[in-house]
């Protein structure tokens, strides 16, 4: 791994910042931990490289003026977004304006690790979402229009009994489509399926 390849990691919450730099380091990577994104932002020297792993939600500068910024300053710095169950509507945001992965809390040490490996291989090399966006598309394309329904509602962060309401079907109902809609794109947990929706903004109202 080269030495400019140094992952970013900005959260508020001290005993987040600790167990993510730790985690990375036993990993043989190079981490910065940041306790605010203006923190981040001032330390960042010209040449930096690597990627980012930031909170979507925190005082001051949040990840998405965060991610904001950076697409401002034109720095080659992929970002991971990590989440909340409550902030998916947010996250969906972050992924729409740029972040190349989403990590909903709790994640697994393996799924953080793998993330950040694939953010480091991006650097320079584009990040491949044109071809991402024709297996979305094709995997969308898929479902049928209640499914679609019920996905809209999933990543405006809204609990199955309120879909279940508004679409005027019971809860189970809206499981079952849940648990179809997963199978048809292909994804096994909820960060996976907003990170291929956003890809096809068009096909679906959000």
């Amino acid at each position: 791994m080269s030495a400019a390849a140094i992952v970013h990691v900005i959260d508020d919450d001290a005993a987040v910042r600790d167990s993510l730099t730790l985690l990375l380091k036993m990993a043989d990577l190079d981490v910065r931990a940041h306790a605010s994104a203006r923190d981040f932002l001032a330390g960042l020297r010209p040449g930096d490289g690597g990627c980012v792993v930031t909170d979507v939600r925190m005082p001051g500068t949040s990840g998405l003026e965060l991610l904001a910024e950076i697409k401002a300053r034109g720095l080659d710095l992929p970002v991971i977004v990590i989440t909340a169950h409550a902030d998916v509507s947010l996250a969906v945001q972050a992924m729409k304006a740029g972040a190349v992965d989403l990590l909903e809390k709790p994640f697994g040490e393996e799924t953080l690790l793998r993330s950040v490996r694939q953010a480091l291989g991006l650097r320079g090399a584009g990040d491949g979402r044109g071809s991402e966006a024709a297996i979305a598309r094709d995997r969308l394309a898929s479902l049928t229009a209640r499914e679609r329904e019920v996905l809209v509602g999933v990543l405006e962060g809204r609990p199955n009994k309120i879909i279940a309401h508004e679409l005027g079907i019971s809860v189970r109902t809206v499981e079952a489509h849940r648990a179809r809609l997963m199978v048809k794109m292909q994804v096994k947990s909820l960060s996976e399926l907003v990170r291929i929706s956003v890809l096809v903004p068009r096909a679906a109202s959000f």
